[in-house]
């Protein structure tokens, strides 16, 4: 179980392919790990060189004391590149990973060969609402929000259809620490990037859900259009796309990083 020591916590980390290949980083969604991506893994890495790790505070990474912000999340991922010494890579994130994702192309442009924005949007939800969920975790434990997040992630006929799969996921946001969860909720709630984000140069793919709730078609639209030369996809999935659609996901991915 690989960990590299970062920006003064233990980043847990996972690669697969074969080292030859262009390197993928892909990042975990809020309250989730980086086994949200296993649907995705065993073609991805027919291409590329897949390297994906938890998000400080969640999966088996350090929970450093909050709260956390954008800039360090993405940090973070920087100093995992050079630790493992890759100068650049493609990023893939999905929701908190895909805003950690954003700020990254913005501030260090250079290490970015292409970008997917999965089912986010440049700023997501209302500071009322997040301080709303902050404070419930804080108090009450992960248990408490635990229905209502995971009843977002997929679609409510997809649910039914998918008990074990609904199991999974919830079982992997309970095991996400509440206070690594609040402190990356405080990055989430902070981060606004709707004024700067026609500043990225790499290009760009963004997935949306027709049926996702948090981060609606409507923001992943507001990225393709600003963003210069954006394309957009979207599915009938809701905010975990890449679990409710992953082969059309994966199919995307793959088409728009080897063309």
């Amino acid at each position: 179980m690989p960990f590299a020591s970062v920006n003064g916590i233990k980043l847990h980390y996972q690669l697969d392919g074969d080292p030859s290949l262009p390197v993928l980083v892909l990042s975990n969604s809020l309250g989730t790990s980086l086994s949200m991506w296993d649907p995705q893994i065993p073609e991805f890495s027919r291409h590329f060189r897949v390297l994906r790790y938890d998000t400080r505070g969640h999966g088996q990474s350090e929970v450093a004391p909050g709260p956390y912000n954008i800039a360090t999340l993405a940090a973070d991922v920087i100093a995992l590149l050079d630790h493992l010494e890759i100068p650049c890579a493609h990023f893939c994130g999905l929701s908190m990973g895909g805003s950690t994702f954003m700020y990254l192309a913005l501030h260090y442009p250079a290490r970015v060969r292409k970008l997917i924005l999965c089912n986010t949007g440049a700023q997501i939800g209302t500071a009322d609402g997040w301080n709303s969920r902050i404070d419930i975790v804080k108090r009450e434990g992960m248990t408490a929000i635990a229905q209502a997040v995971v009843s977002r992630w997929l679609t409510p006929a997809y649910s039914q259809q998918h008990p074990e799969q609904v199991a999974t996921l919830t079982n992997m946001l309970l095991a996400t620490p509440a206070e690594g969860y609040a402190a990356a909720c405080a990055a989430v709630r902070d981060n606004d990037l709707r004024d700067v984000i026609a500043g990225i140069s790499a290009p760009t793919l963004v997935i949306a859900g027709t049926g996702d709730v948090p981060t609606p078609p409507a923001d992943g639209q507001f990225m393709r259009s600003h963003i210069p030369g954006a394309r957009y996809v979207e599915f009938d999935a809701a905010h975990i796309s890449n679990q409710q659609q992953p082969e059309a996901f994966t199919r995307a991915v793959v088409q728009f990083l080897t063309e």
